[in-house]
């Protein structure tokens, strides 16, 4: 349906007593816990004026998806009962509270139409006419409506309503802190090549989402990077399509203070931020020049085993690797997210691949999947498969490379060879990874091949 302006003749400011309620609660401050888990924790501060003995507050401007189970209030007195009202206004709720209820409708020449409604229904109303038979509307883009008063149970912002048990009157502050799904955040880094692949300059960005269906003003905010044990995952609320606004930070000096925090990593911007409904914030987290990093080629050999393919041609992997250690630029926890890679082609920075990392510590090596070599080709061939006993079995293999770029390059081949295996003759040398993988670093000439040759023995 598309949106049609509704008229109501009762002012918007007398909705309620509810609403009227809520004004005397001022927030004082607003402090936002983001986890990257679809997790928001928020702890509210306001002033709230509450009678002695018991008595109905309101609170508005909570999230519209806040977890009403969650909520932790600490004021003077108790808290009796709390009832979260959601249902907000919108053009259907209203069409649906005034079913067999006289409303007008004005057309394009301001033709008024009156009628007692029938039905409102996927952007079609049927209405019974003052003056005898029914009106049959199959498209409102045309028209707009006009209601006598706003139904009762309808509201414009989502509310806390509490019953409340005080032993004074007058100001108090109020603790209120609750949990909203709707939020979340993610890192993001950017890293430019040097034009020898020996160095990287890294920017580290953070996105924060609130689409929890309120805005938080001036709110202190910490990001918690982890991940933590929820017993039933927070549910998924189909949004409504909205226009997303993203807003970039300056970066000119380190706005997190990152620190340990139980078992994850949390993160508190130095400064207030305005984290609006259905925006995305950008926030430069860190940025690490000069970075060391090491350009490798990579091939997964494939799981032949005892029914396997004999041959395949496969791709060589690019990968860049770098150590997240202090004496190399870094030694920062690293929040998981997406690296963008970029190098630049003499005039121009261009993008050369993406990976993703999980959470890493400090100290800890960073391994990038850029891409797959376009001048390295790979043909990998199993030469025999003989039976030897009936619980012995003996296979051979080929591995031939084909590097066609303008510089000597090592391929380091891992294969998967399974349980019970024994290396009897291999051209090259290895080393054992695991009980079930082992290593080849197999050097290829500019513009030559190199074959990689071994056969190996299984016992079943």
């Amino acid at each position: 349906m598309k949106k049609q302006s509704v008229f109501v003749s009762l002012l918007f400011l007398a909705l309620s007593a509810n609403y009227l309620l809520a004004q005397q609660a001022d927030q004082k401050s607003v402090a936002v816990t983001v986890y990257n888990s679809n997790l928001g924790v928020v702890k509210d501060l306001r002033t709230i004026n509450i009678k002695s003995g018991t008595s109905q507050i309101a609170v508005t401007d909570v999230a519209q998806f806040i977890d009403p189970t969650s909520v932790h209030i600490s004021l003077n007195g108790e808290v009796i009962e709390q009832n979260y009202q959601y249902d907000l206004v919108s053009l259907d709720k209203i069409l649906q509270k005034y079913i067999d209820k006289e409303i007008q409708l004005i057309g394009e020449n301001s033709e008024l139409i009156e009628g007692r409604l029938l039905s409102a229904f996927a952007g079609q109303i049927v209405l019974e006419k003052k003056e005898g038979g029914l009106l049959m509307l199959p498209n409102l883009s045309k028209y707009r409506f006009s209601v006598g008063a706003l139904p009762e149970g309808l509201i414009t912002k989502p509310t806390l309503l509490w019953t409340v048990n005080s032993p004074a009157t007058g100001k108090q502050d109020v603790e209120i802190s609750y949990q909203t799904s709707g939020m979340n955040w993610h890192a993001e880094y950017v890293a430019v090549l040097n034009s020898d692949d020996t160095e990287l300059d890294l920017n580290s960005w953070v996105s924060v989402e609130n689409k929890s269906g309120t805005t938080y003003k001036n709110a202190v905010l910490k990001l918690v990077a982890g991940d933590i044990n929820l017993v039933k995952e927070q549910p998924m609320y189909d949004y409504r399509v909205q226009e997303m606004m993203v807003k970039s930070e300056g970066i000119s000096q380190p706005q997190f203070q990152e620190k340990e925090f139980f078992e994850y990593h949390i993160y508190n911007l130095q400064r207030p931020t305005t984290l609006a409904n259905n925006e995305t914030k950008q926030i430069s987290l860190f940025e690490s020049p000069g970075v060391k990093a090491v350009k490798k080629y990579f091939y997964k050999s494939g799981q032949y085993g005892y029914y396997g393919n004999p041959s395949q041609t496969g791709k060589v992997s690019v990968v860049v690797e770098f150590e997240n250690k202090e004496e190399n630029n870094m030694g920062v926890p690293m929040p998981k997210g997406k690296v963008r890679m970029y190098k630049s082609d003499g005039s121009t920075l261009e993008f050369v691949g993406e990976d993703l990392i999980d959470h890493t510590p400090r100290n800890e090596n960073v391994r990038l999947k850029i891409g797959e070599a376009f001048d390295v080709v790979v043909e990998d061939v199993q030469t025999e498969n003989k039976k030897i006993t009936d619980r012995v079995w003996e296979q051979a293999y080929e591995v031939k490379f084909k590097n066609r770029k303008k510089e000597d390059i090592t391929v380091e081949v891992e294969r998967f060879l399974g349980v019970n295996w024994e290396i009897l003759n291999s051209s090259l040398a290895y080393e054992k990874k695991d009980a079930q993988n082992i290593i080849f670093k197999v050097p290829v000439p500019e513009d030559g091949e190199t074959v990689l040759k071994y056969r190996v023995r299984y016992r079943y």
